[in-house]
């Protein structure tokens, strides 16, 4: 399961093994390991080094949970967010700006 996910994310950014080591800090093999399942309890620490340049938590490598939805917050929902905090806007006026939008 670890391996095969750490794979589909290499793969859908385009990286080599060679690339994906590089950027994690971690060794070709290790991470060759990882993904062919001769390796099945990395450890968190190199999960968390591999999962950086992944773009990804360590919970999702280790859970059954689904992909994280991809461009959730573009730059213009974060231009949004922004602006709201930049105009004082809290958490709290947000969840319940967000509540009555669902009320109406």
């Amino acid at each position: 399961m670890i391996g095969d996910r750490i794979k589909e994310l290499r793969e859908k950014k385009g990286l080599t093994l060679t690339e994906l080591a590089d950027l994690a800090g971690v060794s070709k093999s290790y991470l060759s390991h990882i993904e062919r399942k001769l390796q099945n309890n990395p450890s968190l620490q190199m999960l968390s080094k591999i999962s950086v340049p992944l773009e990804t938590k360590v919970q999702y490598l280790l859970t059954d949970q689904q992909a994280p939805k991809e461009d959730v917050f573009d730059e213009e929902w974060m231009a949004l967010l922004h602006k709201a905090i930049e105009d004082g806007m809290s958490k709290e006026d947000f969840v319940r700006l967000s509540e009555r939008i669902r009320m109406q």
